[in-house]
Order: C-alpha cells, then sequence, then structure tokens
C-alpha cells in the first residue's frame, strides 16, 4: 500500500474516531465470508461503520483522540465498529451476533471517553434503545404534573366533603 493512501486513511479513521460515541475493537478471526457479510449488513442496517484495519494504521490514526485509550488492545485481526449516534446499537448488534457466532469476539471498546471491556459492552447492550429510554422519561415527566394536579384538585373537593359531612352532622343534632 503507498505511503499516501495509508496517510490519508490514517488521517480518515482518526477524524472518525473523534466524531464516534463509541469505538468497539472485535476480532473477526475464523469468520467465513457469509458470515462477515451478515455482520457488516447488521451493523449497516443499525447506522454502523464497521471497517477492518491494520493494527499500524489504528494506532497510527486513534493518536490524541479517546481511541488513544485502547491502542494496546490492538493485536491481531482487528476491527472496529463505530456509532455517531446510538452508543447503545453496536453493542446491541456485535453482543447478538457473537451469541450467534462464536469466533467473534469482542475486546475492548471506548464510550465517549471511558474505556468499556467486554462485560461492559454487553452491559450496555441489555438496556432499552434510545428511543424507549426517552419514552420511559418522558412517562416519568407526565406523571409527576398529572399526580400533582390530581392532588391540588382533591384538596377542594376534601374540603367540600368535610363541609358537608358537618352540616350532615348538624342537622342530625338538630332532628334528634
Amino acid at each position: 500500500m503507498l505511503l499516501e493512501r495509508k496517510q490519508q486513511i490514517a488521517v480518515d479513521l482518526h477524524e472518525r474516531f473523534e466524531r464516534a460515541k463509541v469505538v468497539i475493537l472485535t476480532d473477526y478471526k475464523g469468520l467465513n465470508v457469509g458470515a462477515m457479510t451478515e455482520l457488516r449488513r447488521r451493523l449497516k442496517q443499525a447506522g454502523i461503520e464497521y471497517r477492518v484495519v491494520k493494527n499500524s494504521l489504528l494506532e497510527r490514526a486513534a493518536a490524541d483522540t479517546p481511541a488513544a485509550r485502547i491502542t494496546d488492545a490492538f493485536k491481531g485481526p482487528s476491527a472496529i465498529a463505530l456509532s455517531y449516534d446510538d452508543p447503545v446499537a453496536p453493542a446491541k448488534v456485535l453482543t447478538q451476533f457473537a451469541k450467534e457466532n462464536d469466533k467473534l469476539k469482542i475486546r475492548v471498546g471506548v464510550l465517549r471517553n471511558r474505556v468499556i471491556n467486554e462485560v461492559d459492552i454487553k452491559s450496555l447492550a441489555d438496556l432499552p434503545s434510545r428511543e424507549v429510554l426517552l419514552a420511559q422519561l418522558l412517562g416519568v415527566l407526565n406523571a409527576v404534573p398529572t399526580s400533582f394536579v390530581r392532588v391540588l384538585s382533591a384538596v377542594p373537593g376534601g374540603l367540600v366533603n368535610v363541609l358537608n359531612a358537618i352540616k350532615e352532622q348538624k342537622e342530625n343534632k338538630e332532628a334528634a
């Protein structure tokens, strides 16, 4: 590979590492072409970029980015999954694919500026999607004012009931 081409790839990857919300490093050794194609298809559907790159280029590209924290893991056959929007999506797809195909190994990742190991990535995969979390948050935020309005409307109703009970009690005393 020409030096100019390698430099261009490193610069391009460097920019991608800076933009990515999550970078997950995998070992694809042993995956056949069909399995690799299926993995790429699933990742692409989820909006995730998956690239196989030489480790020396990965090291060069990761310099001065959050991905620099995992350069010691750039050994053997390496592929990276990059997500620019949803940090949970690549964890879900890769974890599911690794369950179905034991040849894919999830090594390590970087979530924003934090290094995450395989266990963390699997925990991340167990989280609901961003849309579900937002819906749950909206439900909680909506429940608080609704409950507050119910409490406020119950106060006058309770006062009316107390006054009505006092009125009935006085009427019963007068009748007796």
